[in-house]
């Protein structure tokens, strides 16, 4: 019950911060943007970023670390976003920029209206239905203002969006797309194991592939790319898109491909070490568990991110000969004080 007071009260302090501000559409609270590092004010938590450009041109992914998200001090917002196509990078910049205040705008309501109608006790224990609803809601506008942008095309370009919001224990992930999350825990025998949190929706898993040929589009792999499925109009190989939700590739929204995120919850126990959000480029060429380990291994917590991505980068070279490598992006989310 105090955690939800302590939830009205940064939701009633953000609401009169928005009043006050007059249009100012600076956020409360610290907001990274760019490779670096950030600790939670009034938390434990210590966010470490950083991303690589590949060879295959301008660096396409970009994130966000929002801390004090919602006027909150335990409250924390961690998001990382992945361009495809010629503006890929400029789409998912918008996304990144969007997508935030949006969930914290429709977050307020919601929980404004539901504390009116169902009273605290019920509050606490509708919190993720108000977070899903939320992201639900934030995910669709964005996807709308970008249809009806006239400054940024995303007919044939698009984007992935993953993000955490961590208030308190409570950990909520919402997925567009194939980048991942991975929690690093701690074993029985005292090393640490990887637990996957999200899903890759690439278009070949069933579920996303029926709905996709539902919808008339077609999914298959060339031939030169076993293995590697994709996302084709009707009546012409194009534009071949490697996963089936993203924010823009409007030229096959009507086909089965979508913005709607998958949204699930977690609660953060004293086993819980870090939480790594990272693309596919990370992906592609490391596994959950040799990234779990690579980021357990670092001794210090602000150099994790670089070095995952410096291994994938590595591992891009070693793994993937003659192949173009990815562009390679990573958060570290550290949920506890290290021990003394």
């Amino acid at each position: 019950m105090r955690q939800i007071s302590s939830m009205l009260q940064g939701l009633a302090r953000s609401m009169s911060l928005g009043k006050e501000r007059k249009g100012d559409e600076e956020e409360q609270g610290t907001v990274l943007r760019t490779s670096g590092t950030l600790w939670g004010e009034g938390s434990e938590t210590f966010a470490a970023v950083c991303s690589r450009r590949g060879e295959k041109g301008t660096n396409q992914d970009c994130s966000i670390v929002w801390e004090g998200f919602g006027c909150q001090d335990d409250s924390i917002l961690c998001g990382i976003f992945d361009g495809h196509g010629q503006w890929g990078h400029y789409v998912a910049k918008a996304v990144r920029d969007s997508l935030p205040p949006s969930l914290l705008c429709r977050w307020q309501e919601a929980v404004a209206l539901a504390s009116l109608i169902d009273g605290e006790k019920m509050l606490c224990d509708r919190q993720f239905d108000l977070w899903r609803q939320s992201y639900l809601a934030a995910a669709a506008a964005v996807d709308e203002e970008l249809r009806r942008s006239r400054r940024l095309d995303a007919f044939n370009s698009g984007c992935t969006a993953l993000s955490i919001v961590k208030r308190g224990d409570m950990m909520v992930v919402a997925n567009v797309g194939d980048s991942r999350a991975v929690l690093g825990t701690t074993s029985d025998d005292g090393g640490v194991a990887a637990v996957q949190l999200t899903v890759d929706f690439k278009p070949n898993l069933p579920q996303e592939k029926e709905r996709i040929r539902q919808c008339k589009g077609r999914v298959h792999s060339l031939g030169d790319e076993p293995g590697v499925h994709r996302v084709w109009l009707p009546d012409r190989d194009a534009p071949g898109l490697a996963m089936s939700r993203s924010f823009g590739d409007y030229c096959v929204k009507d086909y089965g491909v979508i913005s709607a995120p998958e949204v699930t919850q977690r609660r953060v126990t004293a086993r819980d070490q870090f939480v790594i959000l990272a693309t596919d480029g990370v992906w592609d060429v490391l596994s959950n568990e040799e990234a779990v380990r690579i980021v357990a291994a670092t001794p210090d917590r602000e150099k994790a991110a670089k070095r995952l991505v410096e291994c994938a980068v590595r591992a891009w070279r070693r793994r993937r000969r003659g192949v173009a490598v990815d562009d390679c992006s990573a958060i570290c989310l550290f949920l506890h004080s290290p021990a003394p």
